[in-house]
C-alpha cells in the first residue's frame, strides 16, 4: 500500500507549526515558531499581536520543515488546516497560506478541527482502538467525546462555564504566576499538600463539567485570607485546586466508561501535559481495566504535527474543502 504523506498547517493561537506525517502514524518532520515570550508581559495573548507574528513567521516555518523532512510540496499527498476554533486573525493566516499551497501545487485541502487535531495526537503513539472515549481537557475546551470509528464523534458532555485550562490560568494569574500560569500551578502543586478545603464542581449524574465555582472560591479564599492578614500558602493552595479541578475530571470519566463500555481512553489537549491528571487518569485505566493513551508533552501543545495526524485519517474519511473554506472562531466538533 502506498504510503500518504500530509503537511499540516496549524496558527489557531499564538503558535506558527508545520508539519509532515506519515499514515497518520509517523512523524516526519515539525517545526513550531512560539510566542509565548512575547506574549508574556502582556499576561496573556493579545490576538493583534499574534496574527502579526504568524505573518512574519509562516514562510519561514514552511520553508524550514520542508528542509528538515528533505521533501517539497510536489511530495505530499495532501495539505491539512486547521479552519477553527481559535484566534480568527491567526487562524486566517494559516488557512491562507494552505489554500495557496492547495491551489498552487494542485493537491487536496483537508480541514481540520482544531479539537480533532489534539485527539488525534494519540495515533502518533498508538492505534486508536473502539469504542472510544476522548477527554479534552484545554484552555477553550473541557468534553468527553465519544468515539465508535475515526471521524465519528458524539460529544457526551462539556463544560457550561469555564473550560479547565482557562480556570488554570485564572487561578495562577490570583497566586502571582507568570503567564501562561496552567503548567506552573502544576508544578507549585506537586510542592504543597491539599490543605484548603473547596467545592466539588457540579456533582451530578451528567457528563458536564462547570469550573467557575471552583475559581470564583479560590478568588474569595485568597481574599479572605489577605482581609484577615494570614499569608496565602501558595503551594498548598495549588494542590487544592489541582485536586478538586482533577476529581471533577476523573469521576465524569469514570461514569462514561461504565456507561459507554469504553476499551480506550485517551487524553487530549493542552492540559493533558499536567503530570498530577496524567498520572490519575492512569490510576483510572489501571482501576477500570482500559487502555489508556496520552500524547508526549510535545503533542500535548499547539502543533501541526497533530493537525497532520488527524489529516490523514479525514483524508481517508473523503472530507476535502475548496477555495470558499474559512476560519471559525467557535464550531462544533463533527
Amino acid at each position: 500500500m502506498k504510503d500518504t504523506y500530509i503537511l499540516g498547517i496549524e496558527s489557531s493561537c499564538d503558535e506558527t507549526s508545520v508539519s509532515i506525517v506519515k499514515n497518520g502514524t509517523e512523524e516526519i518532520a515539525t517545526v513550531v515558531s512560539s510566542q509565548i515570550d512575547i506574549h508574556k508581559d502582556f499576561g496573556g495573548v493579545v490576538p493583534e499581536i499574534a496574527s502579526r507574528h504568524h505573518v512574519k513567521n509562516v514562510t519561514m516555518v514552511l520553508e524550514e520543515c520542508m528542509s528538515k523532512a528533505n521533501m517539497s510540496i510536489e511530495d505530499v499527498d495532501a495539505i491539512a488546516i486547521t479552519y477553527g476554533p481559535g484566534l480568527i486573525g491567526s487562524l486566517l493566516i494559516g488557512l491562507e497560506t494552505a489554500k495557496t499551497l492547495a491551489f498552487v501545487y494542485n493537491k487536496p485541502l483537508i480541514p481540520v478541527h482544531h479539537i480533532a487535531g489534539h485527539i488525534y495526537a494519540n495515533s502518533l503513539v498508538k492505534p486508536m482502538e473502539f469504542p472510544l472515549l476522548a477527554v479534552v481537557v484545554s484552555g477553550g475546551h473541557t468534553e468527553l467525546i465519544e468515539m465508535t470509528d475515526h471521524y465519528k464523534f458524539n460529544k457526551l458532555g462539556g463544560t457550561l462555564d469555564d473550560a479547565i485550562g482557562e480556570c488554570y490560568d485564572k487561578v495562577a494569574r490570583v497566586m502571582g504566576l507568570e503567564y501562561p500560569g496552567g503548567p506552573k500551578l502544576d508544578k507549585l502543586a506537586m510542592e504543597g499538600k491539599p490543605t484548603y478545603k473547596l467545592p466539588v464542581p457540579l456533582k451530578d449524574d451528567s457528563y458536564n463539567f462547570s469550573f467557575s465555582g471552583l475559581k470564583s472560591a479560590v478568588i474569595n479564599l485568597a481574599h479572605n485570607e489577605e482581609q484577615r492578614g494570614n499569608p496565602i500558602r501558595e503551594a498548598d493552595l495549588a494542590a487544592s485546586f489541582q485536586k478538586v479541578a482533577v476529581e471533577a475530571i476523573i469521576t465524569k470519566s469514570r461514569k462514561a466508561i461504565i456507561d459507554k463500555g469504553i476499551k480506550h481512553m485517551i487524553l487530549a489537549g493542552g492540559v493533558a501535559a499536567n503530570k498530577i491528571l496524567r498520572a490519575a487518569m492512569e490510576d483510572l485505566a489501571k482501576e477500570l481495566d482500559v487502555d489508556f493513551t496520552v500524547p508526549p508533552m510535545k503533542y500535548c501543545t499547539d502543533n501541526a504535527t497533530m493537525i497532520a495526524a488527524a489529516g490523514y485519517f479525514a483524508y481517508l474519511d473523503g472530507r476535502r474543502a475548496d477555495m470558499t473554506l474559512n476560519s471559525k472562531s467557535q464550531d462544533e466538533l463533527r
